[in-house]
């Protein structure tokens, strides 16, 4: 299996580990900066969430749309069902 494949086969993992890290780096990010106050920090950490999750969205999307486009996503489903179909056969 290519990297590719794995990415669209593993959407929403992809998009969830892409998100989690950046929300850990904005985190450790904000907490290295001696000079700013807390409540500070936690707007900040507040602000990189929410772009980081459209973000995240939005690349969901792209993908999404890439695999609707070039068909993957039925070739996928039909292998699916095939192999569905031949389990309930024997």
């Amino acid at each position: 299996i290519e990297s590719g494949e794995w990415v669209v086969e593993h959407k929403l993992r992809t998009v969830g580990a892409l998100w989690a890290s950046g929300i850990v780096g904005s985190m450790a990010y904000n907490w290295s900066q001696p000079n700013m106050k807390t409540s500070v920090k936690i707007i900040h950490a507040r602000l990189h969430a929410q772009a980081l999750t459209l973000a995240a969205l939005a690349g969901a999307a792209i993908v999404e749309y890439y695999d609707h486009k070039t068909g993957a996503k039925a070739e996928r489903v039909a292998k699916f069902l095939d192999l569905n179909e031949h389990r309930q056969r024997e």
